[in-house]
């Protein structure tokens, strides 16, 4: 199923759960304490995007947060 927008309106909470896990798996492994994407093993990448998928913040609101955070998850 293609999605066309990221955006909470316009995406079910079971799509938005898919665009993060699609979105984490481009390297192909787990993502927990990994650094390939400048990480540094700072925790739980997944667990980052949980606002995204309740709903509380779009995807790309918190990708700024990571980028404005020098790429750290907290």
């Amino acid at each position: 199923m293609e999605i066309k927008s990221l955006l909470i309106k316009d995406t079910t909470k079971e799509e938005r759960i898919r665009i993060v896990q699609e979105g984490l798996n481009q390297c192909g492994g787990a993502c927990d304490f990994c650094n390939g994407c400048d990480n540094l093993g700072g925790g739980s990448v997944d667990a980052f995007y949980e606002p995204y998928i309740i709903g509380e913040k779009e995807l790309r609101q918190l990708n700024e947060e990571y980028r404005s955070n020098s790429g750290m998850v907290k």
